[in-house]
Protein backbone atom coordinates (compact mmCIF):
# COMPACT_ATOMS: atom_id res chain seq x y z
CA UNK A 1 0.00 0.00 0.00
CA UNK A 2 1.24 3.28 -1.17
CA UNK A 3 2.51 6.07 1.97
CA UNK A 4 3.38 9.70 1.73
CA UNK A 5 6.61 9.89 3.95
CA UNK A 6 8.08 12.96 5.15
CA UNK A 7 11.64 10.43 6.65
CA UNK A 8 12.07 6.95 7.76
CA UNK A 9 14.35 6.49 10.83
CA UNK A 10 15.57 3.34 11.67
CA UNK A 11 16.95 3.73 14.93
CA UNK A 12 14.97 6.34 17.10
CA UNK A 13 15.23 6.78 20.43
CA UNK A 14 13.19 10.10 21.10
CA UNK A 15 9.98 8.62 19.65
CA UNK A 16 8.66 6.25 22.26
CA UNK A 17 10.71 3.87 24.89
CA UNK A 18 13.83 1.65 23.42
CA UNK A 19 14.78 1.67 20.27
CA UNK A 20 12.42 2.31 17.56
CA UNK A 21 11.49 2.58 13.65
CA UNK A 22 10.28 6.21 13.18
CA UNK A 23 7.49 6.71 10.53
CA UNK A 24 7.36 10.89 9.73
CA UNK A 25 4.19 10.98 7.45
CA UNK A 26 3.67 14.03 4.75
CA UNK A 27 0.74 15.70 5.54
CA UNK A 28 -0.96 17.78 8.03
CA UNK A 29 -3.44 21.00 8.58
CA UNK A 30 -2.97 21.98 12.43
CA UNK A 31 -0.37 24.15 11.77
CA UNK A 32 0.66 24.19 15.16
CA UNK A 33 3.02 27.26 16.04
CA UNK A 34 6.45 25.98 17.06
CA UNK A 35 5.92 22.98 15.21
CA UNK A 36 9.24 20.94 15.31
CA UNK A 37 8.28 19.10 11.81
CA UNK A 38 6.96 22.48 9.43
CA UNK A 39 8.44 20.60 6.78
CA UNK A 40 5.95 17.74 6.87
CA UNK A 41 2.58 20.38 6.56
CA UNK A 42 2.44 19.86 2.69
CA UNK A 43 0.49 16.91 1.44
CA UNK A 44 2.09 16.94 -1.54
CA UNK A 45 5.76 16.85 -0.51
CA UNK A 46 7.78 14.48 0.99
CA UNK A 47 8.15 10.92 -1.12
CA UNK A 48 5.74 8.06 -2.17
CA UNK A 49 6.96 4.48 -0.66
CA UNK A 50 5.20 1.29 -0.43
CA UNK A 51 4.44 -0.09 3.06
CA UNK A 52 6.30 -3.22 2.50
CA UNK A 53 9.28 -1.63 1.07
CA UNK A 54 9.04 0.02 4.58
CA UNK A 55 8.09 -3.23 6.57
CA UNK A 56 11.14 -5.04 5.44
CA UNK A 57 13.26 -2.56 6.81
CA UNK A 58 11.52 -2.92 10.15
CA UNK A 59 11.86 -6.72 9.49
CA UNK A 60 15.78 -6.43 8.94
CA UNK A 61 16.61 -4.71 12.27
CA UNK A 62 16.28 -7.24 15.07
CA UNK A 63 16.91 -4.89 17.49
CA UNK A 64 13.98 -2.68 17.36
CA UNK A 65 11.60 -2.41 19.97
CA UNK A 66 8.91 -0.72 18.34
CA UNK A 67 7.06 1.65 15.60
CA UNK A 68 6.85 5.17 15.72
CA UNK A 69 4.14 7.04 13.59
CA UNK A 70 4.83 11.16 13.38
CA UNK A 71 4.66 13.81 10.79
CA UNK A 72 2.89 15.53 9.60
CA UNK A 73 -0.43 13.52 11.38
CA UNK A 74 -0.49 9.94 10.57
CA UNK A 75 -4.19 9.88 11.16
CA UNK A 76 -4.47 11.57 7.41
CA UNK A 77 -3.37 8.22 6.21
CA UNK A 78 -4.30 5.60 8.17
CA UNK A 79 -4.69 2.67 6.55
CA UNK A 80 -1.27 1.94 5.12
CA UNK A 81 -0.08 2.88 8.87
CA UNK A 82 -2.61 0.48 10.24
CA UNK A 83 -1.04 -1.91 7.74
CA UNK A 84 2.15 -1.79 9.53
CA UNK A 85 0.83 -1.22 12.65
CA UNK A 86 -0.84 -5.01 12.49
CA UNK A 87 2.61 -6.62 11.41
CA UNK A 88 4.62 -4.74 14.37
CA UNK A 89 1.93 -6.15 16.91
CA UNK A 90 2.21 -9.54 15.26
CA UNK A 91 5.75 -9.51 15.46
CA UNK A 92 5.54 -8.20 19.35
CA UNK A 93 6.63 -4.63 18.64
CA UNK A 94 4.76 -1.90 20.01
CA UNK A 95 3.23 0.86 18.25
CA UNK A 96 3.09 4.43 19.18
CA UNK A 97 1.38 7.71 17.20
CA UNK A 98 1.81 11.01 17.57
CA UNK A 99 -1.43 13.00 16.26
CA UNK A 100 -2.80 16.78 16.83
CA UNK A 101 -6.61 15.44 17.73
CA UNK A 102 -7.49 14.51 20.62
CA UNK A 103 -8.21 11.15 21.68
CA UNK A 104 -11.67 11.50 22.72
CA UNK A 105 -13.14 13.65 19.45
CA UNK A 106 -11.58 11.02 17.48
CA UNK A 107 -14.14 8.23 19.11
CA UNK A 108 -16.61 10.83 19.20
CA UNK A 109 -16.10 11.56 14.98
CA UNK A 110 -15.86 7.24 15.20
CA UNK A 111 -14.09 7.26 11.09
CA UNK A 112 -13.43 3.36 10.31
CA UNK A 113 -10.20 3.95 8.38
CA UNK A 114 -8.94 5.80 11.73
CA UNK A 115 -10.36 3.35 13.91
CA UNK A 116 -8.85 0.55 11.97
CA UNK A 117 -5.40 2.27 12.92
CA UNK A 118 -6.15 3.04 16.42
CA UNK A 119 -7.01 -0.69 17.13
CA UNK A 120 -2.96 -1.56 16.26
CA UNK A 121 -1.86 1.40 18.13
CA UNK A 122 -0.80 1.24 21.63
CA UNK A 123 -0.34 4.49 22.61
CA UNK A 124 -1.17 7.82 21.23
CA UNK A 125 0.42 10.95 22.06
CA UNK A 126 -2.46 13.55 21.47
CA UNK A 127 -3.52 16.92 21.07
CA UNK A 128 -1.98 19.63 19.20
CA UNK A 129 1.42 21.45 20.31
CA UNK A 130 0.93 24.54 21.88
CA UNK A 131 3.98 26.91 22.34
CA UNK A 132 2.54 28.18 25.33
CA UNK A 133 2.68 25.03 27.04
CA UNK A 134 6.17 23.89 25.74
CA UNK A 135 8.00 21.87 28.25
CA UNK A 136 11.16 19.34 28.24
CA UNK A 137 10.02 18.07 31.81
CA UNK A 138 7.77 15.49 29.95
CA UNK A 139 8.99 12.62 27.80
CA UNK A 140 7.93 11.98 24.25
CA UNK A 141 6.10 14.92 24.46
CA UNK A 142 6.37 18.51 23.23
CA UNK A 143 3.75 20.73 25.51
CA UNK A 144 1.81 19.96 28.60
CA UNK A 145 -1.50 19.54 27.10
CA UNK A 146 -0.17 16.13 24.96
CA UNK A 147 -1.02 13.14 26.91
CA UNK A 148 -0.23 9.91 26.26
CA UNK A 149 -2.99 7.92 25.90
CA UNK A 150 -3.31 3.90 26.53
CA UNK A 151 -5.45 2.92 23.52
CA UNK A 152 -4.70 -0.79 24.08
CA UNK A 153 -5.98 -0.36 27.60
CA UNK A 154 -9.24 1.28 25.72
CA UNK A 155 -9.98 -1.53 23.43
CA UNK A 156 -9.40 -3.91 26.22
CA UNK A 157 -11.86 -2.27 29.11
CA UNK A 158 -13.72 0.78 27.15
CA UNK A 159 -11.31 3.17 29.68
CA UNK A 160 -9.86 6.26 28.11
CA UNK A 161 -6.76 6.36 30.62
CA UNK A 162 -3.23 7.89 30.25
CA UNK A 163 -0.30 5.56 29.44
CA UNK A 164 2.61 4.70 32.71
CA UNK A 165 5.80 4.97 31.58
CA UNK A 166 7.07 3.28 34.98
Amino acid sequence: MKLRAASLINDSIVDGPGLRYAVYVQGCSHHCDGCHNPQTHAFDGGFETDTEDIWREIEGNPLLDGVTFSGGDPLFQPLPLAELARKARENGMSVWCYTGFVFEALLEKNDREIMELLRFVDVLVDGRFEKSLRTLELPFRGSKNQRLIDVKRYFSDGVVAEYSLS
